[in-house]
């Protein structure tokens, strides 16, 4: 098995190149790695202890920034190395003033492995939620560096607890310990011979609480809500956005929509223009006079075509709509509920724990046809809701940034 794990980590480094001659991301992806080794040296050289926190992209950072941002305040003389696996998640937050250096993770071949660890001799390393990479986790444990993972959840169908997971369930000897979200995760790593675990909950909980409490002033989205009934759709696909406009077609004149997609590439600007153009459609950088003269933008319908603001826009809403139910899995519903607002998502939720719990509590509600989508935005956006159960709810699982601290310092 692992001669085929190597194997398959320099084929993906061939498709890699190969699709990178044509693909903006898989070119950004092979680039940010090119010169990854002098990078490495000049980390090495500093001197200064170093912990190196890694997120797999953009939503693990926003869940592993409250750590971060703890341990730099609890442990002021080590410096920061932040990696990511994915360019939405380096290109987003490459000039993240919170880490003293952040790079690109280097492919996972033994090689590789081995010259990093030995180049940058970090202290500490937290993994954040999952990214388990074999030859990257043997060459730590070689060289008696701690290495934990945060935030992390553990499911039945995942390969270590499969009768076939033996070389995976070997990457899991490498942590000192596991810090994971629920005591279900608990269990199933100790059906495995996996003890040294801690439940601590989810620090996803702790950024949203943290982001809520100052939120950022937008005047474009609240001269465009103007008062009125606003869904706020968060990181939304084409898939989202084809129910969405058919539920809108039946809802209230004076209902408004704000669309952050979760790409924002002129193909799919343009096909949400489409769907929504019997509403009227403007985009966010073309309404920013409303900054200066206060007006009003005169659509119903407003897309945002930038990045970074879909947690701050949230506040602004009646009603949330999550993307990705109908696609790999819905993005994060935290960021809306922590302002008390009732979320609806499509049918791909199961991974996510708290979806469930705000469903239960009657806060969120699953759809799977435009139809149903229709009749659960009429009724919550009449008022008929329960999503101040939503900010109570993230309010009573924040803590497990301090729980974390607590076993790194003991």
């Amino acid at each position: 098995m692992y001669g085929l794990y190597n194997i398959g980590i320099y084929f993906y480094s061939l498709i890699i190149l190969v699709v990178s001659l044509w693909n903006k991301k898989a070119g950004l992806f092979r680039r940010g790695r090119k010169h990854g080794y002098k990078q490495w040296e000049i980390i090495g050289q500093d001197g200064a202890p170093v912990a190196w926190f890694h997120c797999s992209s953009l939503g693990e950072f926003e869940q592993g920034r409250p750590l971060m941002e703890a341990y730099r305040n609890r442990f002021p003389a080590h410096k920061i190395l932040l990696t990511f696996f994915s360019p939405s998640g380096y290109e987003i937050r490459k000039n993240y003033t919170g880490a003293d250096w952040v790079l690109y993770l280097p492919l996972d071949t033994p090689r590789n492995a081995r010259r990093f660890v030995t180049t940058v001799k970090p202290k500490i390393v937290i993994f954040i939620k999952y990214d388990f990479w074999h030859n990257l986790l043997h060459a730590l444990k070689k060289q008696a560096i701690p290495v934990y993972v945060a935030s992390a959840i553990f499911r039945p169908p995942q390969a270590f607890f499969q009768w076939y997971g033996g070389f995976f369930r070997k990457m899991l000897h490498a942590y000192r310990y596991l810090f994971v979200q629920n005591e279900a995760s608990k269990e199933l790593l100790a059906s495995i011979g996996i003890t040294n675990v801690f439940v601590t909950g989810d620090t996803r909980f702790d950024r949203v609480w943290q982001l809520a409490q100052t939120p950022e002033k937008l005047p474009v989205i609240e001269n465009f809500s103007a008062g009125q009934p606003t869904i706020i759709a968060g990181s939304t696909w084409l898939a989202d956005e084809e129910k969405l406009a058919a539920a809108f077609a039946v809802l209230p004149a004076n209902t408004k929509l704000v669309i952050v997609p979760h790409e924002i590439h002129e193909e799919h600007l343009a096909a949400i223009a489409k769907y929504f153009a019997p509403f009227g459609v403007t985009r966010y950088s073309m309404g920013r006079g409303a900054r200066d003269t206060g007006d009003s933008l005169v659509h119903r319908v407003l897309v945002l075509d930038t990045i970074g603001m879909l947690s701050s826009v949230y506040r602004y809403g009646t009603v949330a709509y999550i993307g990705g139910g109908f696609g790999a899995g819905i993005h994060n519903t935290l960021e809306a509920a922590v302002y008390g607002i009732p979320v609806v998502f499509g049918p791909n939720y199961q991974r996510f724990r708290e979806a469930g719990d705000l469903i239960s509590q009657g806060g969120a509600a699953c759809y799977t046809t435009g139809k149903e989508l229709a009749g659960i935005l009429q009724k919550w956006l009449a008022g008929n809701h329960a999503g101040n159960t939503n900010r109570q709810y993230v309010a009573q699982h924040c803590g497990a940034t301090e729980a974390i601290l607590k076993l790194l310092q003991g």
